[in-house]
């Protein structure tokens, strides 16, 4: 429909002589845009893919025919769940727009999902909720894959790209580790029961520590065969542990959930599968070293204690010949023993008289010292009670002069409220309140008639 037409069947049709900007004209068109075309939906494949740092994403939706220009705003593109890639086929939900700085008309995407592939979508969260409710997914029932395995299985097309970087891998990182290949197509109507009897022959024959079960990327329906239910049942109960490497890590299939470990990419699940070679090299060295280190102080140990052994031992001949040195010498000293006993006994009398006579005490000299004590003791007590005289008078004296008798005799008095507390200022007294006065020689009772404070 041309502009004229759209314009005629708006009922607003412009006089052919009147002159319009461009920027009337496309605002005029964007507006007939919108009002012709409600929410429509519309298949077709993403090309020239920009995601703008604002958030918006830009891009192109073509067929084999055509192609139109379209946006999707940030608020919009963050509830996608995916980012789309070039050369995917999509369905979107969108208004038919006019950008009016250049007269273009694009398509202003409010949603979008996959083209073809709603029902396939929806039946991937229907068992997928349906195994997890199971507990097939759970952590608790996954098991441990073994870092040195003997074997290592790989379930996979032998014509897939994914076999070889998964080889490939494995040469680079582990070629001592053995790789048995089950092979099965990966795509198509039978895929998945093929891959069931290719588990099955690596689970029946036990021959391997670790199964990859891998793959390339690709889209929904390339990948379904790996969400099929019966595959996932048989890989969740699998006695042998299987690592799941489908397609890219932005891709998601039921066996990546039930799988005992999940790899982003094939070459990932080759890398998770078992330590490198140099790894185990690096630890072997690390571990002789140590051996060696252990060793060589075990050695040193005993070399010491053997040293400390031989430095205690004595020959029987050179222990009988100590032996006889002292029998020799024990017979002497019996000998002179005998031969000498009274000369030793009056030699010890002798010893003993003298020490004796020097221990004994002179009496004269001791009575002496006593005398002199007696003196020294009579004079020094004289001395002492002297001077203790001295300072109690000294003390009755001070004592007198302190005595508040002493003050009072001589015209001072001592003023007392009725609690017995002591006046010392005249302003803490009270008009009428009444005082007791001591003086020197008895007391009176008082009432407060005036009170002046110090001038």
């Amino acid at each position: 429909m041309t502009a004229r037409g759209l314009l005629q069947e708006n009922g607003s049709e412009q006089k052919t002589d009147e002159v319009w900007t461009v920027g009337q004209l496309n605002r005029r068109v964007g507006d007939m845009l919108q009002g012709q075309f409600s929410r429509i939906w519309v298949r077709g494949e993403v090309s020239n893919f920009t995601a703008a740092a604002s958030g918006h994403w830009y891009f192109s939706i073509k067929d084999e025919r055509a192609a139109v220009r379209a946006v999707m705003f940030r608020g919009r593109a963050q509830t996608v769940g995916f980012v789309p890639k070039a050369g995917e086929k999509f369905e979107f939900r969108a208004t038919v727009t006019l950008y009016e700085p250049r007269g273009d008309y694009q398509l202003q995407v409010e949603a979008m999902r996959r083209a073809g592939r709603g029902d396939l979508h929806e039946a991937f969260l229907a068992l997928k909720e349906k195994l997890a409710a199971e507990g097939l997914f759970d952590d608790a029932r996954k098991r441990t894959i073994t870092t040195m395995p003997r074997a290592i299985g790989v379930v996979t097309s032998l014509a897939a790209a994914a076999l070889r970087d998964v080889l490939s891998a494995l040469a680079r990182r582990a070629p001592h580790v053995p790789v048995i290949i089950y092979p099965a197509p990966v795509q198509g109507m039978d895929a998945a029961g093929q891959l069931c009897q290719a588990l099955h022959t690596a689970i029946d024959r036990n021959e391997v520590d670790t199964v990859l079960l891998v793959r390339g990327g690709g889209s929904l329906e390339d990948l379904w065969s790996f969400n099929d239910e019966a595959l996932a049942r048989l890989v969740a109960s699998s006695s042998i542990p299987v690592i799941s490497g489908v397609g890219h890590e932005t891709d998601f299939t039921i066996c990546d959930f039930v799988a005992d470990l999940r790899a982003p990419t094939p070459t990932a699940a080759a890398e998770l599968c078992c330590r490198s070679r140099d790894g185990c090299l690096e630890a072997i060295n690390v571990l002789s070293a140590s051996l060696a280190s252990r060793h060589a102080r075990i050695l040193e140990r005993a070399a010491l204690r053997l040293d400390r052994a031989v430095a205690l031992l004595v020959s029987p001949q050179d222990r009988l010949r100590q032996q006889g040195d002292r029998l020799q010498q024990l017979k002497e000293r019996l000998v002179r023993a005998a031969a000498h006993p009274q000369e030793r006994r009056a030699s010890s009398l002798a010893a003993m008289r003298s020490r004796l006579l020097y221990a004994r005490p002179d009496l004269a000299v001791q009575q002496q010292s006593l005398a002199r004590a007696r003196r020294d003791l009579f004079a020094t007590s004289l001395r002492l009670i002297e001077r203790r005289q001295q300072r109690m008078v000294a003390a009755r004296q001070t004592l007198q002069a302190l005595n508040p008798r002493t003050i009072l005799d001589r015209g001072y008095a001592i003023v007392r409220k009725d609690d017995g507390s002591i006046v010392k200022n005249a302003l803490d007294l009270s008009v009428g309140e009444q005082l007791g006065v001591e003086l020197g020689q008895g007391s009176v009772h008082v009432s407060v008639l005036q009170a002046h404070g110090l001038l």
